[in-house]
């Protein structure tokens, strides 16, 4: 016969470990958001997250099937850290360019582990209350199913692929970013005219842009591409708030 199924609760340890802590998911994400931080992905085993707890790695399942679901529970967390406090104000455009910027500085924030879940669809509650509120914003402010769908596709995809890109250059070795960031500043800056004239005339301008993340510029665009489509649908004017 099957074994009986366990609920969750019952699951959960409730004696304190050596040191006197009792355990918890929400606990269990923070100490592997640390150690995501301080060690990066290579550093976040099973053995040392019990070790970091002070539990034996196996109790770690009595919260997570295993640690692909600690992942998708970290980016989960990740969401859940950037929509606290957010509250819809009405204006569409205000709303999505609040919620885009908040999701994708949480993320650059842990880029350890941005680059472990930014491409992973965790169904998790805080991720499900992400999308509802964005397609929520849309459709409230006028936007068919259709346009809301593509619309929220567009917008989600590019603020996760910028904050993977962003997190992927934190994430390096601080002489290797360095090095990257000084690139426009030297190399670029001084090819001639002759030879490389479109680069050579945006050089200043490539010098102070480039060491920072398009990712605002990018979701402008988004942004104004959206307004001017419902503009088209209702008859009013475009603005950009």
């Amino acid at each position: 016969m099957p074994k009986p199924v366990v609920p969750e609760e019952k699951r959960r340890r409730r004696r304190p470990t050596k040191s006197g802590t009792v355990l918890s998911e929400e606990l269990i994400v923070e100490t592997a958001l640390r150690m995501l931080r301080e060690h990066g992905s290579t550093g976040l085993t099973a053995r040392r997250l019990g070790l970091a707890l002070d539990a034996d790695p196996s109790t770690l399942y009595r919260y997570f099937r295993g640690m692909d679901d600690l992942t998708l529970a970290i980016g989960d967390a990740l969401i859940g850290q950037a929509l606290r406090g957010w509250r819809p104000t009405g204006e569409w455009r205000a709303d999505l360019r609040a919620v885009g910027l908040r999701l994708h500085a949480a993320y650059v924030a842990h880029p350890q582990a941005a680059l472990l879940t930014t491409n992973r669809v965790t169904g998790r509650p805080n991720e499900l209350a992400a999308d509802e509120a964005v397609l929520d914003v849309l459709r409230t402010a006028g936007f068919p199913v259709p346009d809301t769908v593509r619309i929220y596709h567009a917008f989600i995809d590019q603020t996760l692929a910028f904050a993977a890109l962003d997190a992927a250059s934190l994430a390096l070795p601080s002489a290797a970013l360095h090095a990257d960031e000084d690139m426009w500043s030297s190399t670029y800056a001084r090819l001639p005219r002759t030879t490389h004239p479109r680069i050579a005339e945006a050089a200043p301008l490539l010098a102070k842009r480039m060491v920072d993340s398009a990712y605002p510029t990018a979701l402008e665009m988004l942004l104004d591409s959206a307004a001017a489509q419902l503009a088209a649908l209702t008859g009013e004017e475009c603005s950009a708030p």
